[in-house]
């Protein structure tokens, strides 16, 4: 049954038992999740998973799927990526824009107050001992979020095997991630043709998928169509926005300058930043110590806790690696201001390009769901980069609860454990771990002080 829209042309009704959002609520849906995105890019997503497709039921299971794994072959954060995809296909492009942006506002605040509390006063043990609490509740996140998705994606033989040739492949031999989705991606296109009820797993689920919103079997929706001069306008406007404030930078202080170095740099990274924060950051690190001498191998590491420990994506850290940089080299600049302007264009580098992506090619994905042979290929793909989170998350549980060699932090074992338990049989809410695993940490160092 068609219904008329207030122009008069025919729409679809809005499936039974959903309701399209509204600006606002999407808005303030975005927000929210922009303070409480913890986790890494597993538990970003498995928090969107929960709330975009099992709670408000805006997103069907397949089309959210669809969307995550052209994120997952996507540089940058895949996790904000799929929230701009969502938002996009929710409320055009201010809604791609929303729903991405403030994935990351709250990070580049709540990032440089620490950044500026770590170069101005040290590393405060008050800080220190609540982020001591977070790490083993972020872990438990993490590890709750592998058994969500996988659940979801690893629905036979073919899929398990995938996912655990996959670990293998990158914990044990240290294969490229790229190489390993480029692999799943062919033994998934073929292995469809050959063994399709094995493959094909992506897909609806019958009475979920009629109330949602956004369903399976609805059509791309009007902004979501392709046609070249779409495409080549959003090319032109975010190639400009991209590139506007390291020009800008470069003429008023010239070339050489720091913060211009770090637009350039961080803009040549957000081109290769595929598998990931952990994939990439060894590149990152490499360049940043020893090529550019924008902070030391130390601070490259503090950096990485203080990213690990707050919302957004891990891939925040260079954000404080900006900070240090132009803290440590200000130019004619006052120390503060350089480091707040190297903070601000690192981030808007490293960002910026990502809504390139999802508004130039998301047309295109749109128009092939549903696409057999895609479907099998990213079905595979999924099953694979369950394998690959998976190696993310024992390399952290490793740092985490084994600090140094020979030490176990049993403290981290039990809030670990505690917090998976709660999340996984209880269904605890991601804000209170993480509030109580931080206030947990603060008074058993306060304890421990106390009896020295």
């Amino acid at each position: 049954m068609k219904f008329l829209s207030k122009s008069g042309a025919l729409e679809n009704p809005v499936p039974e038992g959903a309701r399209h959002p509204t600006f606002r609520e999407a808005f303030l849906f975005w927000l929210k999740l922009g303070f409480i995105s913890f986790g890494g890019p597993t538990g970003q997503i498995a928090v969107m998973h929960t709330e975009l497709v099992a709670k408000k039921k805006w997103i069907s299971e397949a089309r959210f799927l669809h969307a995550l794994n052209y994120c997952m072959l996507l540089p940058g954060p895949e996790a904000q990526q799929l929230a701009t995809y969502v938002g996009w296909l929710l409320h055009k492009t201010w809604g791609g824009i929303v729903a991405g942006a403030f994935f990351v506002i709250p990070s580049i605040f709540i990032l440089w107050t620490l950044s500026y509390i770590y170069v101005a006063f040290g590393n405060l043990p008050l800080i220190a001992a609540i982020f001591y609490g977070l790490k083993p509740a972020v872990l438990a996140i993490v590890a709750a979020a592998v058994i969500r998705i996988g659940s979801r994606a690893l629905k036979n033989e073919a899929m398990w095997t995938l996912a655990a040739a996959a670990f293998i492949a990158i914990f044990f031999f240290h294969v490229p991630f790229p190489l390993i989705i480029i692999s799943a991606a062919l033994i998934g296109f073929f292995g469809g043709k050959l063994k399709r009820d094995k493959f094909l797993v992506i897909r609806g689920h019958g009475k979920a998928t009629a109330e949602t919103v956004l369903d399976d079997a609805s059509a791309v929706p009007d902004h979501a169509k392709s046609s070249w001069p779409r495409a080549l306008r959003v090319a032109l406007v975010w190639l400009i926005l991209w590139s506007a404030p390291v020009l800008l930078l470069s003429f008023w202080l010239g070339s050489s300058h720091t913060v211009v170095q770090e637009g350039i740099f961080f803009s040549k990274a957000a081109l290769v930043t595929f598998g990931g924060a952990y994939a990439v950051l060894p590149y990152v690190a490499q360049q940043a110590v020893q090529t550019h001498h924008w902070l030391s191998a130390g601070q490259m590491l503090d950096g990485l806790g203080l990213a690990e420990t707050t919302p957004g994506p891990l891939i925040m850290v260079t954000q404080f690696v900006g900070f240090l940089g132009g803290w440590n080299h200000p130019g004619q600049l006052p120390p503060l201001l350089a480091a707040t302007i190297g903070a601000l264009v690192t981030t808007w580098t490293t960002f910026t390009p990502c809504f390139l992506w999802i508004f130039l090619g998301g047309p295109y994905i749109e128009k092939l769901r549903g696409n057999e042979a895609l479907t099998t290929t990213l079905s595979a793909v999924t099953a694979a980069v369950v394998g690959v989170v998976l190696n993310l998350a024992v390399w952290f549980g490793l740092h985490v609860i084994f600090p140094s060699p020979g030490t176990v932090d049993w403290f981290a074992i039990l809030v670990g454990i505690v917090a998976f338990v709660g999340m996984v049989r209880w269904k605890w809410d991601i804000v209170p771990v993480v509030l109580t695993a931080g206030f947990a940490g603060l008074i058993l160092r306060m304890f421990l002080s106390y009896g020295q």
